[in-house]
């Protein structure tokens, strides 16, 4: 049995095509696209990808959404029954969250959705023939509301949230633009503007009320509450010629929106929004001053394709979705053939009038069904082709695309060399062997095979074998000859598989036929015939010994000796492919529904397999690499999917032979030439340019120095100009001060004396009105009192004119009855000829008020944008007026602060002028005290001269002390010399004796030290028993514990600090002895030491006997000093205290004489202070140096005794 094998994504090179929004960005690094029957997560730097597999049995995937916080992905798929599923990104495996449905009668497919702005809510749009909007609470899979959105004959392409509010909608398709809002459980249609002429292909938010939308003629319309306020067409204007010609056109069969650009997507950001504006052209717009309007500021194209037989092809690919990374750095886009691009909108605005171009996102990529795949042994390389007439070389190690190259014809078949530089490409007209060059795939040998649909090179690369209808032809590699040609099949061969030795060829064919053929004899050595199945596909067992086959009868065959040993069935689907791997352990079969299936190998009776989700078209061919890593599948939806074989455990595939790959490539010797040329050209070309820019910069160099020299120059001018210019502001500032203070104080004055004015003025106008008022008072009580008088005469005369009245109108009504007969009949026929008249004026009144009203419309309109533009006009009034009013604030703030400035800095002044009349004064005691001081100085140097004569007369007696003195040191120094000899030979016997004394005290202490470690070893045998006792007590408790973890994790953690511990004390205790040997050492370099301080200590005391006679000598001189300054002072104070006497004698003397004496005695005063001061700090300076030569004496006669007898402490264990 083998052991269980699993696969696993790895990578994937394609996008599947006809997704609604097929491409959306995660995060800046990271976008999402579906791949096969996958969404893929492809990191742009780093090159990874992560994979959401597809639902089982779905019939694929429709649409594409992530929500504005970039946390959730919906995908949307058909089948029975249409479901929408959640997907969690921020999840490490992007685990499924909630799986929406419509509920009854369900929906088969679902053709757009969109995520609310706060991520809680989605819609999602069901597709024909119902077109039913619905609205989740996705978390709760709870259907909120739906709605009807449009006919059968106008689909819907788009929907969308307003992005700052959940509850509006808005909804495009063919002839279709509603803007919905959810209130009360139900989505009512909000705007009424009928876009019936127009087929909207697109639509993206502006902002909460804008909405721009893209038609199939090239139109941007910019929708605000659901009304039209701008239009345009994306498309150039066209010349009087050509709209001419397009009028001309009108009869022929194709609509003319075709050839005008279609606007098939939209993206919107902050600055404004890109749109697609036709084959392979992005324009980008951006808001202008104006309101409502924009302009369009970019162009950026899809490139020419230059690996295509026509590059311009590439640039008439269809844009199918726009989207903009987060942060607004880079634009990507999906196109109709399944390619992906992007660009850097930076350096799009850098691209000045010329229009910018794309760059792939990852790698070109296959637009049609992937007919061949093949691997190689010395290199990583896949080879495939395609029915889009490319063959593609990529690399499984990298991840990416080595070599790539389109050809007039479809290919229909491929084998890559053993060696990897050659491959064998079957076209529709020709087989060709072709050369795999450093950067082309050159032809370099044609067969006359046409519509080759299978070819394989043997396993050697010696021979390849290339199917031609129902006949196999085997060519030799080196010669090219056609050696053998293997004829039997009735049907098209449809599968070829060499054996490991190249001795054997297996086929199978549409007849149910599986031949083996022995290469080398062309005979046919076995043979299964079964006419019922046709077979798709073949492989051979490691041995050759097994042949298996799958085909239309959805089993899997394993036939042995012509016999078919086992049948597994395939549960009802196809198999159309399948590939056994090197070791022969395991085998992979590929669906009719794109799946892939792991069967172990023996086959087992019962269906056991495991099914992974690839494709989403049938698989059309499968391949293993040679060393058992890979397992690679290509399909009808043009996608490369390569899978990571591993063990159960999640190990990949132990390798039995590690074969290294080899880097070499071809190139040809012209090409070669070529390039070694273009280098040279290219480092002239570099050295030339290195010359030019050196001498460039030199000269920008000079002329930079010269221009900042002049700016220097001209801001020092200006600098001083505006300095000249602050002084004169200055000085205008204060004379301003000063006037205002002046005008402030007049107005003050003339306000106080109008206010006085005023009150004396109105009291008596206050006097004066009274009195008026008093007297019409008086006026009032009699006009009252004459009006009673008059109401009562003209009530009486009243009633006698009613009396008289009602005789004469009672008269007057019988008349007037009869007139109004006669007017009654009248009034009849006047009735009959106004309702005539009538129904001709409402005829004409509603004509006149629908004119009237259409009028109005008009003006309304105009005075709305007129009252908008007052509006903004008013708002930017006001932000003025606050700005205005804000500076005025300012301005007042600021003054008050140079008002407080000014009173503190006056308030300084003052302060400081009278320090200055302080320090004046000081200055003047100063002045006085110098020159008494300069007194005492002359005086001082008259002492000085005196001192140095003494000085000479000394230092004569001194020299001839000396002369006597020299005679009786020479002999002093004889007997030093006799007594040092002496101590010498006192020190050596010391030495010795010491010496010995050590020896014995080491001895003895070996021998302590060697009892000790005996004994020590002695208890350390019986510690170490112990220890082992014990461990093996607590071991066996702990294997008590073997069943639960938990105890037994806790009881081994317990022994861990028990023992561990003890074990480090013995070590401790062993490392003893080398801590002795070691104190032994230090003890002998210690008393080397010792030693030789000694006699450092001997020299440098005799060097301090002759310093210390010499400190002795000097402090002799000094203590006389003091004493003649102790007599001088002596006679001072003698002399103050006369004149203190003197004084009080002449105190009634006159004020002049009085200010002298007090003058002079303040000087005397001073000088004999400072003299004072001056001598206790001398006294203070000797006495300090006294003691300490004194110390030093005393340290020095401490280290002149001679050493003691006492012995180093023994070292102790």
């Amino acid at each position: 049995m083998m052991s269980a094998v699993v696969v696993q994504s790895h990578h994937i090179f394609g996008v599947r095509r006809g997704v609604t929004n097929n491409l959306c960005y995660f995060d800046e690094q990271t976008v999402i696209f579906p791949s096969g029957n996958n969404c893929v997560r492809y990191n742009i730097d780093q090159k990874w990808q992560r994979f959401i597999p597809g639902t089982e049995r779905s019939q694929g995937m429709q649409a594409l959404a992530i929500s504005p916080n970039r946390r959730y992905l919906a995908v949307s798929e058909r089948g029975e029954k249409g479901t929408i599923t959640v997907y969690d990104l921020q999840h490490e495996q992007s685990r499924k969250r909630k799986v929406l449905s419509a509920g009854d009668p369900p929906a088969q497919e679902f053709v757009c959705m969109a995520f609310s702005p706060d991520s809680k809510y989605l819609i999602g749009q069901s597709g024909a023939p119902d077109w039913t909007l619905f609205y989740w609470m996705w978390e709760k899979q709870k259907v909120l509301a739906s709605v009807k959105t449009s006919s059968t004959t106008n689909p819907i392409c788009q929907v969308s949230f307003n992005p700052q509010d959940n509850t509006q909608i808005c909804v495009s398709g063919r002839g279709v633009f509603k803007l919905f809002r959810y209130a009360e459980g139900v989505l009512k249609q909000s705007n009424f503007q009928k876009l019936e002429a127009h087929n909207v292909l697109s639509h993206a938010w502006l902002s909460d009320e804008r909405v721009i939308v893209g038609t199939e003629s090239g139109r941007l319309l910019v929708m605000e509450g659901g009304d039209l306020r701008w239009e345009m067409s994306v498309a150039p204007k066209p010349s009087t010629q050509d709209s001419n010609r397009s009028l001309g056109k009108k009869n022929v069969d194709e609509p003319l929106s075709d050839a005008l650009p279609r606007v098939s997507a939209i993206a919107a950001y902050s600055k404004g929004f890109a749109c697609a504006a036709g084959p392979g052209t992005v324009y980008l717009f951006e808001k202008t001053e104006e309101k409502d309007h924009y302009r369009k500021t970019r162009e950026i194209r899809i490139p020419q394709d230059q690996c295509s037989n026509e590059p311009s092809t590439a640039e008439e690919q269809e844009i199918a979705t726009l989207c903009i990374s987060p942060s607004e750095e880079t634009l990507a886009t999906s196109t109709g053939r399944g390619q992906l691009y992007s660009i850097t909108l930076s350096s799009a605005e850098m691209s000045k009038g010329e229009p910018a171009h794309f760059e792939f996102l990852s790698h070109s990529f296959h637009s049609g069904t992937i007919t061949g795949l093949s691997v190689c042994i010395r290199k990583p390389l896949i080879a495939t082709c395609s029915l889009d007439r490319s063959v593609r070389i990529w690399n499984f190690e990298t991840n990416a695309l080595e070599l790539y190259k389109e050809f007039p014809e479809e290919a229909y078949s491929i084998a890559l060399h053993p060696s990897g530089l050659y491959v064998l490409v079957g076209f529709s007209d020709k087989l060709r062997l072709m050369n795999l060059l450093i950067d082309d795939i050159r032809t370099f040998r044609e067969f006359t095979v046409r519509g080759c649909r299978e070819c394989a090179f043997s396993h050697g690369g010696h021979m390849f074998a290339a199917v031609n209808g129902n006949v196999v032809h085997i060519y030799s590699t080196t010669t090219f000859e056609n050696t053998q040609n293997l004829k039997g099949h009735n049907g098209k061969v449809r599968a070829v598989a060499w054996s490991e030795d190249d001795s054997r060829l297996v086929s199978c064919g549409m007849d149910g036929a599986v031949y083996e053929w022995n290469t080398l004899t062309s005979k046919r050595e076995s043979e299964s015939v079964l006419k019922s199945c046709s077979y798709t596909g073949v492989t051979l067992s490691p041995d050759a010994k097994t042949v298996f086959a799958v085909g239309t009868d959805c089993t899997l065959k394993e036939i042995t000796d012509s016999q078919i040993l086992r049948e597994v069935q395939s549960d009802g689907v196809p198999y159309i492919n399948l590939v056994m791997s090197r070791s022969g352990r395991m085998l992979f079969t590929g669906t009719s529904i794109g799946t892939i299936r792991a069967i172990k190998y023996p086959l087992p009776i019962q269906k056991d397999w495991v099914e992974y989700q690839a494709h989403a078209a049938p698989v059309t061919k499968m391949a293993i690499t040679y060393d058992d890593q890979f397992l690679l599948t290509v399909s009808e939806d043009g996608c490369l999917l390569v899978w990571k074989i591993n063990d159960k455990e999640g190990r990949g595939m132990k390798r039995e032979k590690e074969v290294g790959y080899t880097e070499e490539i071809l190139i040809t010797k012209s090409d070669l030439e070529e390039k070694n040329q273009v280098m040279l050209e290219l480092k002239t070309r570099v050295e030339e340019l290195k010359m030019e820019n050196e001498y460039q910069l030199r000269l920008k160099d000079m002329n930079y120095n010269e221009k900042i020299k002049e700016l220097t120059e001209k801001f020092i001018q200006e600098m001083e100009s505006l300095k000249t210019k602050n002084q004169v502001l200055r000085t205008e500032k204060e004379k301003q001060a000063l006037t205002h203070e002046e005008a402030m104080a007049e107005v003050m004055e003339k306000h106080s004396k109008e206010q006085q004015d005023l009150e004396s003025t109105n009291n008596q106008k206050l006097m004066l009105e009274f009195e008026k008022y008093q007297e019409l008072q008086v006026k009032s009580q009699r006009m009252q009192e004459d009006y009673e008088k008059q109401l009562h005469e003209m009530e009486e005369s009243k009633t006698l004119a009613l009396e008289e009245l009602t005789e004469y109108y009672e008269a007057k009504l019988q008349e007037k009855l009869l007139l109004l007969e006669q007017c009654q009949d009248e009034s009849r026929e006047q009735v009959r000829e106004f309702e005539e008249s009538k129904k001709q004026m409402e005829e004409d009144g509603d004509r006149e008020i629908q004119d009237i009203r259409i009028k109005y419309e008009k003006r309304l309109r105009n005075e709305k944008e007129a009252n908008l533009r007052l509006k903004g006009e008013t708002g930017i009034m006001r932000k003025k007026f606050g700005s205005l009013q804000k500076e005025i604030d300012d301005r007042n703030l600021d003054i008050d602060k140079l008002k407080t400035e000014q009173q503190k800095l006056q308030g300084v002044i003052k302060s400081l002028e009278k320090d200055i009349l302080g320090l004046k004064k000081e200055i003047q005691e100063r002045d006085e005290t110098i020159q008494d001081k300069e007194k005492r100085i002359y005086d001082l140097k008259k002492k000085n001269q005196e001192l140095e004569k003494f000085k000479f007369v000394l230092d004569y007696k001194i020299k001839e002390l000396k002369k006597q003195i020299e005679p009786r040191e020479n002999d002093v120094r004889e007997m030093k010399e006799q007594i040092q000899e002496m101590e010498g030979e006192l020190e050596s016997f010391h030495k010795s004796n010491t010496q010995l004394e050590l020896n014995i005290t080491e001895l003895k202490q070996k021998l302590k030290a060697t009892d000790k470690e005996m004994h020590k070893e002695m208890q350390r045998v019986r510690d170490v028993e112990a220890l082992v006792r014990r461990f093996k007590t607590d071991l066996h408790n702990c294997v008590g514990f073997i069943q639960e973890p938990k105890k037994l994790k806790d009881s081994i953690r317990e022994l861990y600090h028990r023992y561990v511990q003890e074990s480090d004390v013995v070590d401790i205790v062993g490392m003893d002895a080398d801590i002795q040997r070691e104190y032994a050492s230090q003890r002998e370099h210690l008393e080397r030491n010792v030693a030789s301080l000694k006699k450092k200590l001997a020299k440098d005391s005799e060097i301090h006997r002759a310093d210390n006679v010499k400190i002795m000598q000097e402090n002799v001189s000094l203590i006389k000093e003091i004493n003649d300054l102790r007599r001088e002072l002596k006679l001072v104070r003698t002399q103050v205290h006369d004149y203190e006497v003197m004084n009080r004698k002449n105190q009634k003397q006159s004020p002049t004489e009085l200010r002298a004496l007090s003058a002079d005695n303040s000087r005397i005063a001073v000088a004999r202070l400072n003299f004072e001061q001056e001598a206790d700090r001398i006294i203070g300076l000797q006495r300090g140096e006294i003691q300490r030569l004194r110390e030093q004496i005393q340290g020095h006669s401490h280290a002149l005794r001679p050493p003691s007898g006492g012995k180093l402490p023994a070292l102790t264990a």
